[in-house]
Parts: structure tokens; sequence; C-alpha cells
């Protein structure tokens, strides 16, 4: 109770009188006698100023000189500054859906697949020049060799090279492949992505596998599990419950490292499905949850509708695998991302779902420092490495401010990311009122919606 009050007394402290409930951009935000944690390395970084102008930090120390006409952010000592978090793998389409993410302190997205042009044409451009609440959204191209799965089929080479300049020219970021294609129109994908600049992104490819993938440069798997279906399992063999032998965990590391590679680490997302899995009640239980207003009425009958409860696989052991097996890839320094398949995946919640995801990876023997990283500094450096672009999940000068204020430490507490005390995105700070503020106009929208059928 001591803890609710204290944070409760902070967000009355940071919100000025009168202030509105919705955004109020400003040029320059002082953030005052706040405690840092800037995500460069493990540490704090106390009592101290950072100063953004525009959408960019520009000072950060003890003695950065504040002009008076400035927003003040107070934290009075016991507020906590940390970088804004990544989801890199949804699927999310809506102003509402970035907008709970951002109220979950979700900065950064990685649209990864079935992005439609007006989303990507008009939605993307809207919210991250800061015209609609939301995250930052970078999106990909979803192709594939099969119309029985997902994406664009593309079945040539000649093909692959025109989609690539199509996505770069309707303004994708990244190209993701899915489980069907050739080798030959990978290879295409691989070397057009290559010298357009929009790098192959996405699943294990069954007839080229991951290895052969990862050669051809392929920048991020979409999901530690695709280590299951092309490598660990020799091609052509049925792929069965029984995970794999733990002594060949060394052999999936070794091969990402040498690639320098960057691997989605899930665990939220597949302990969801594993739950599911022939289980109906499940579904249910993940409806039941207050989170659940927040999920889209189409989203809410698709879970229910879902195919996952009528299978009867059992994948608990092979979770208990990947959980050993992106501890060993965190221990060995694999550039690791935060990803939850929201809200394609019944159970994954946009928002919500990376603080789930966050939890499992913790529970799975990795650091808080090396779980937070998957959410801020990873993400940064994959999208700066590989689109040579904005720098963020850092709280640095020259670093986009994407910023989260918590009342607790997050090192010592992931879970005090799930109820920020206010979020800076595109420039614009919003306090806990206004956060709260768009997820009643999510919610309201949804009554709404649910009442005219």
């Amino acid at each position: 109770m001591l803890r609710f009050i204290a944070a409760l007394s902070i967000v009355l402290l940071l919100q000025p009188t009168g202030a509105r409930a919705d955004a109020e951009p400003a040029k320059t935000t002082a953030f005052v006698h706040v405690n840092v944690v800037p995500m460069d390395r493990e540490r704090v970084l106390r009592d101290q100023t950072v100063l953004v102008r525009g959408d960019r930090i520009v000072a950060i120390g003890r003695k950065v000189e504040v002009p008076t006409d400035v927003a003040r952010i107070d934290g009075h000592g016991t507020a906590w500054l940390s970088p804004g978090l990544a989801d890199m793998h949804t699927h999310s389409q809506t102003k509402n859906d970035l907008a709970v993410y951002l109220a979950n302190g979700v900065t950064t997205v990685l649209n990864m697949g079935d992005a439609r042009a007006g989303f990507v044409d008009k939605i993307v451009p809207a919210v991250n020049h800061g015209e609609v609440p939301g995250p930052h959204v970078y999106t990909s191209f979803l192709v594939d060799g099969s119309p029985d799965y997902n994406g664009f089929v593309v079945r040539t080479p000649e093909e692959a090279r025109a989609f690539v300049h199509l996505a770069k020219t309707n303004g994708y970021d990244f190209i993701k492949v899915y489980v069907d294609l050739s080798p030959e129109v990978f290879s295409a994908f691989a070397e057009e992505g290559a010298r357009l600049g929009l790098p192959l992104i996405g699943h294990g490819v069954r007839a080229v596998r991951l290895a052969r993938q990862l050669e051809q440069g392929q920048a991020l798997v979409a999901h530690a599990e695709e280590f299951f279906y092309t490598f660990f399992t020799p091609p052509g063999v049925e792929e069965t419950d029984t995970p794999p032998d733990l002594n060949r965990i060394p052999e999936a590391v070794a091969l990402v490292k040498r690639h320098a590679a960057t691997v989605t680490a899930d665990l939220g997302t597949y302990a969801a499905i594993a739950h599911q899995i022939g289980h109906a009640e499940v579904i249910a239980q993940f409806l039941a949850r207050p989170d659940s207003y927040f999920l889209a009425p189409s989203d809410r009958l698709r879970w229910q509708m879902s195919d996952y409860v009528g299978k009867s696989a059992r994948l608990e052991p092979k979770l208990e695998f990947l959980r050993h097996l992106v501890k060993a890839m965190a221990d060995a320094g694999v550039e690791l991302v935060a990803g939850t398949d929201a809200p394609a995946v019944p159970g994954c919640l946009p928002g919500f779902s990376l603080h789930d995801d966050l939890a499992e990876l913790e529970a799975s023997g990795l650091t808080r420092y090396q779980v937070l990283t998957t959410a801020t500094r990873a993400p940064g450096a994959f999208i700066e490495r590989t689109k040579h672009g904005d720098r963020f999940g850092l709280v640095a000068p020259g670093y986009r401010a994407d910023l989260v204020l918590s009342s607790q430490n997050p090192l010592a507490s992931l879970a005090t990311l799930r109820r920020p005390l206010g979020v800076m995105a595109a420039g614009q700070w919003r306090d806990a009122a206004a956060l709260d503020a768009l997820k009643d106009h999510v919610r309201e929208s949804y009554r709404q919606a649910s009442a005219g059928y």
C-alpha cells in the first residue's frame, strides 16, 4: 500500500495544475531529478537532468542548464528514467493497437509482415512523425513460395528481384521470408535486398535451412523456435514433440555468433501456444483477463476460433529446451530482441504481452539487465546496423527520446514497467493520466463497436 501511495504521489507531482490528459508536445523538455538507467551498460545514474529537444536527447548530467521556458518533468529523486521498450515482432495495424502499445511503454515496434499498403502509406508516417499516438513503426514485406501459407507468392528469382524494388518503392524497411521459398528465390531476395538496403528477416525456410540463410545474410530469425524446424531437425524428417539434445545448443549458438545474426527471444509467445494447444479453456482464460478489454473485437473472435486448441501436440518439453537455448545465447552475447507476435497468437495482446515475454525471459534465468537489453539496447543496435537510421534504445545524447518513467528501478523490478508514470515518444510526453486516457478511448471504441452488432 505504501508503494502504491508513493507512486500515486509521484504521478500527481509530475502533472502540472490544469494539465490536459492528452498529449501536449513541447519543443524542449527537461526531466529533472531523475535516476537514469541508460542501458549502455549495467549501471544507474542518480539525480540527473535529461534535456530533450524535439524528439532527440541533447544532454544528460547533474549540472545541465535548463532554460526557464521549457516543460519540466520532476522526478523528485524517486522516479526512474529508462529507454522506451521495443516489440520486434508484431502484426498490429490499427491506431487503437498502436495507442495500447504506447500506453504500455512500448515506443518501437517491428511489423513482421501482412502490413497492408494503407497502414504503411498513411498510419506509419503519421505515427512516426508524432501526429498519431503510438510507437515508432518499422515494417516488413512478407513473401512466400506457396499460397498455402502467408504473404505474396514469389516463385522465380526475377519475381523476387521485382518484389524487392516494389517493397523499396512503397516504403517497407525489410523483406520477411516465410517457410516455403525455393533456394533460388531466397538467394535472389538476399542479393537484391542487400543491394537496395532491405535486409532479410523472418522464418526458417525449409528448402534452404537456417545455416545457409544466415550465410547469405539473413539478419534476424523471427522466432527462437525456428531452430527446431530448420536447424536441429534434419531435412526431410518430420518435426516431433521431443526436444533436441541439450548438448546441441552450442552448435546453434556458434552458428548465430559466426554470422552476427539477431534472434527474436519470443518465449512468452511460445509459452502461450504451449499452454493453449488442446485446451479451449485457456483461450477463455485469456479473454477473461482485464487486459482483454483492449483487444479488438475482430481479434477476440479470431482467438476464439484458433486452431491451436484442436491440436494434440505437447510443447512443454520444447518450451523448456527453448529456455535453455535463449539463456545460452544471452550468456554468449548473441543479440536477442524481444518479440510477441501480437495479436496474431491468442493470449498475446498488443503492449501487455511484451511484459509477459520479459517475465518469461527472467524466469528462464536471464538477468534483468539481459532481459531489458532485449527490449531496448539490442533492438536499437539491430536497427542502427541494418538500416543505418535512427538511434534509439539508450538514454544518451543524440538518441531518439523514447523514454519511460517508472516508480522503481527496472533493473530491480521489471514489473514496474507495466505501469509507467509517463512515456515520451516522438518528442511528446504523456503522463500516467494521458496514457490511461488512451486506453480508455480504445476500450470505449470497442464497447461501442460490440454494442452495434
